[in-house]
């Protein structure tokens, strides 16, 4: 079972932590991060990067573009070209981040603040398979959102929009009429027993996350102290989602399958839960254009 981990990170060791993680065991995005951090040019055009790197341009802008979604290179133009700026942080400690992400082991024993002690020690709970029913869906299996599956998979073309919006779009397309004010405390940003899944209406339980969080989505910008996704499923619900219109990292789909987990046993319920990252957002504004206007 996966183990929930709160990172409220944001110190020296767990930016080079979450640098290192984001450039794994990818070559080519290790390729590209050495083109912009290497040398003493502050600034990198993708022409440069191209130029040191043999790789299509295409490429280097997807690449690239992980690095500036993940806050750890600047995108801009220079001489009417897409270009990366160095961030000085990540100079000064560009040898200790490739070392990280090519050793797992020493990468396990790095200190950060969810990790203090070196490794990160699992709690193993045993639990009868029996009592376990859950489901990952995605957008396309929501009856609610049928008309979703007329739209082909794009690169997301519409502006972020804020959080009020998005969640009043979303109430529209379950016919769902009640008040939903935000406010600190709150376990959850929607709640609603009007959504269609497989033909049949189930109870669920939203977290948006709106054009004020930026970069890719992680445990630790869901929620204050990063309990975001444990205070939704307190709601009573069979089905969790959660939408951001961008990147989703895939430790939110991990910790979204422990809880439930968690919730199935205990409630002897079967429990779906689902990520809305950008492009599916971006697919539900197309074909729903009204109710996201």
């Amino acid at each position: 079972m996966p183990t929930i981990v709160s990172n409220p990170s944001g110190d020296h060791n767990d930016k080079i932590a979450n640098a290192a993680k984001i450039l794994g065991r990818s070559k080519t995005r290790k390729d590209v991060f050495n083109a912009i951090y290497g040398g003493k040019k502050k600034i990198k055009k993708v022409s440069d990067i191209q130029a040191t790197t043999g790789m299509p341009k295409v490429r280097v802008l997807q690449e690239a573009d992980k690095l500036q979604a993940a806050d750890i290179v600047k995108k801009i133009k220079s001489d009417k070209e897409t270009a990366y700026e160095k961030i000085d942080f990540y100079t000064h400690n560009k040898a200790q981040i490739l070392k990280l992400s090519n050793d797992k082991k020493k990468f396990n024993k790095f200190p950060t603040k969810v990790n203090p002690g070196g490794l990160t020690k699992e709690i193993k709970i045993s639990l009868p398979k029996k009592s376990i029913d859950f489901k990952e869906i995605t957008v396309d299996d929501i009856d609610s959102f049928s008309k979703v599956k007329n739209v082909k998979h794009s690169i997301p073309a519409s502006k972020p929009m804020a959080e009020k919006k998005l969640k009043g779009a979303i109430q529209k397309l379950m016919v769902e009429r009640g008040k939903f004010t935000d406010w600190g405390g709150e376990i959850n940003d929607l709640y609603s027993s009007r959504l269609i899944l497989n033909g049949k209406r189930k109870s669920v339980a939203f977290a948006f996350k709106g054009k004020a969080t930026k970069g890719i989505l992680t445990p630790k910008k869901l929620g204050k102290n990063g309990d975001q996704i444990q205070r939704l499923f307190k709601s009573p619900a069979e089905v969790y989602i959660i939408q951001y219109q961008g990147l989703i990292d895939q430790s939110v789909v991990e910790q979204m399958r422990t809880f439930a987990i968690a919730k199935s046993a205990t409630e002897g319920t079967r429990i779906y839960f689902c990520v809305i990252n950008g492009q599916d957002t971006d697919r539900l504004i197309k074909a729903y254009p009204k109710q996201f206007k």
